[in-house]
């Protein structure tokens, strides 16, 4: 993928699949076993990181753009999209510092061509994505699959073992 100096893989699912808590409960395992992780989430929202009445709020109100905010603890970059458009992974990543990561997660961007694991629970009752995509190399789900797969199929519910499916299967390709 453009842009990608480090493996990139992304967790796709319909919203509501439990994307955001997989990965709270990933990232650990990952981060145990040494690797530094960097995340890009995709949101189909409009949000803000800062607030009204913040000074960097009526800064950026004012037409400063970026506007940074820094402290001792992190640093946050706010750009405007002078056009809304759906934002693309590939983009993102030029925008990511991946110098001292081993791997950059990616939630969402599920019709983006790149290495996905889909989370998918039939009791949703969304279709699976794995038939019509050939980028997802797994797929994490908490039942049977109705549609039989070549592909590895994971427990959505056992972390541990889709954490060791990224390290052994996914990362050591990049070996």
């Amino acid at each position: 993928m453009e842009h990608a100096h480090v493996p990139v893989l992304g967790i796709a699912a319909y919203s509501g699949t439990g994307k955001t808590t997989l990965l709270v409960r990933l990232i650990p395992l990952l981060t145990a076993k040494g690797l530094r992780i960097g995340l890009i989430k995709h949101s189909h929202h409009h949000f803000e990181v800062d607030h009204s009445g913040k000074d960097s709020f009526r800064l950026r109100e004012a037409g400063a753009n970026p506007v940074m905010l820094s402290s001792k603890y992190r640093r946050a970059v706010l750009t405007e999209h002078e056009t809304p458009a759906e934002p693309m992974l590939s983009e993102q990543l030029s925008h990511l510092d991946q110098s001292g990561l081993d791997l950059v997660l990616v939630e969402g961007f599920k019709r983006e061509t790149f290495a996905k694991i889909e989370l998918h629970r039939p009791s949703l009752g969304k279709p699976a994505l794995y038939p019509g995509d050939n980028s997802i190399i797994a797929v994490a789900t908490d039942a049977k699959l109705a549609i039989a797969t070549e592909i590895p199929v994971l427990d959505l519910n056992r972390p541990e073992l889709i954490a060791r499916f990224i390290l052994a299967d996914f990362l050591s390709a990049y070996d």
